[in-house]
């Protein structure tokens, strides 16, 4: 990590929050309203009551402190999960790492991201081709989940900033997000994702012997570098 910031590459972590259901539903907290003028909520939270479900996928900047989550509508797959990366890029991070050429990922070992889930692998390589970025992905172990920054220094505040009021729509999800503040600074950004993600995408022993995938020599299975491929190098330059 030390490394990336001394050459101004930018550090992120990453990880998707809790699934939520959209609608008129009960949120956990208290928050302030007048005296005697509750908001009345649905008292069973069935999923047909609301809009549907919201996947909120982040991405912290620990070194900028600053935070981006993409809500998704449709599943929480690695498609999504590299989706939510590559929006984060276009709208905040090459804006504020003109200059960057590596990008340095923490991630948890299991779910979306998983490190040994093929998807994430798979799409991280096209990402990487797309921007001409190297990713150097660091997992932490299993059980350490919640040593993954996102957790604490962002996910966090989001939680209390939205405590005890209905998530009633998209929109209100969004915005609640949006507003999130802290006294040290944090800002976030948020988005809506209505594309759909299908679930169970296989990918095969040929897609996955393509990526240029670099395994570390500490814990290869956690830690790995993926390089835009040559091939697509030579491609693009002979389209231009």
């Amino acid at each position: 990590m030390t490394k990336f910031f001394s050459r101004g590459d930018p550090v992120i972590s990453v990880d998707s929050k809790k699934k939520e259901e959209v609608g008129n539903f009960k949120n956990p907290g208290k928050t302030w309203r007048p005296k005697g003028k509750p908001k009345e909520v649905n008292g069973h939270d069935f999923p047909d009551l609301g809009e549907g479900p919201a996947f909120p996928r982040g991405a912290y900047d620990v070194g900028r402190n600053e935070g981006f989550v993409n809500v998704g509508v449709s599943r929480d797959t690695a498609e999504f999960a590299v989706e939510s990366l590559r929006r984060w890029w276009k709208l905040i991070g090459r804006r504020r790492y003109p200059k960057a050429k590596a990008l340095l990922i923490c991630a948890d070992s299991g779910g979306s991201n998983a490190s040994r889930n093929r998807a994430w692998k798979y799409y991280l390589q096209q990402f990487a081709n797309d921007w001409g970025l190297s990713l150097t992905v660091c997992h932490y172990p299993p059980g350490t989940s919640k040593w993954n920054k996102i957790e604490h220094r962002m996910f966090s505040f989001i939680s209390i900033n939205w405590k005890g009021q209905p998530l009633v729509s998209y929109e209100t999800i969004v915005n609640l997000i949006g507003s999130t503040r802290t006294q040290t600074g944090l800002r976030v950004k948020a988005t809506l994702d209505t594309a759909v993600y299908e679930k169970g995408v296989k990918i095969t022993d040929e897609q996955m012997d393509s990526i240029n995938l670099r395994p570390h020599n500490i814990h290869p299975h956690w830690n790995y570098t993926i390089a835009r491929q040559k091939v697509w190098r030579l491609l693009h330059s002979y389209k231009k």
